[in-house]
């Protein structure tokens, strides 16, 4: 049975039980979010809400901090350098169209598929689109997923962290600094020392054999 507040007796704000069921409402949307995200993030799949020392937005000029490395992994320095801006146009005179989609057009490889999945040479993995230098052979773990897996980056400079909100839910984006090409995404179910597990798409690398 509903009762109509406005003629109940004593009622004098006929718009209280409205104000007050919807504020009931999203106090326990709240907590069933709070509650979901942190079931993603025991399946690995939740947002770490990381954060970038860089700055200059995606597509846009400017200069970034990155760290070098030769091609043994051995660390050179820090430099500023010019991001790589290119139109569509430009990056599908250099990439192979799989390059493309996935770096480009944020598209994904399919599992076991990639040529670096199971690759288990020692090197370092550069971005196919700008050379930066971005995994080493030495964090990299065998997953089981189908896609080359890493606990860490050479270095955090080298790699930017977005929010994606795609496929319905929240997954944190792993790009390249230099180009902003898409590489893959990180999530929270890798080994130590991190915990990390950043999960990237072989079109996206080049490996540099040692």
């Amino acid at each position: 049975m509903l009762l109509d507040a406005s003629n109940s007796k004593g009622n004098d704000n006929p718009g209280g039980t409205t104000r007050r069921a919807f504020i009931i409402g999203a106090a326990s949307f709240a907590v069933l979010m709070a509650q979901g995200e942190k079931l993603l993030g025991l399946l690995g799949l939740g947002h770490r809400h990381i954060t970038s020392s860089n700055t200059v937005g995606r597509g846009q000029p400017g200069l970034v901090s990155l760290v070098e490395f030769d091609n043994s992994g051995m660390k050179k320095g820090k430099v500023m350098a010019d991001k790589v801006i290119k139109t569509d146009a430009e990056w599908k005179q250099m990439l192979t169209p799989e390059q493309f989609e996935v770096t480009r057009k944020q598209g994904t490889e399919r599992a076991f598929t990639g040529k670096y999945w199971k690759e288990h040479e020692k090197g370092i993995y550069r971005c196919v689109c700008c050379g930066n230098a971005l995994f080493s052979s030495d964090t990299k773990f065998e997953s089981g997923t189908g896609w080359p897996s890493f606990w860490a980056p050479l270095a955090e400079e080298n790699v930017t962290i977005d929010s994606d909100s795609s496929l319905g839910m929240v997954r944190d984006e792993v790009r390249c600094t230099k180009c902003d090409a898409h590489l893959g995404h990180v999530f929270n179910d890798g080994p130590a020392p991190t915990g990390l597990r950043y999960c990237m798409n072989s079109a996206s690398l080049d490996f540099i054999k040692k």
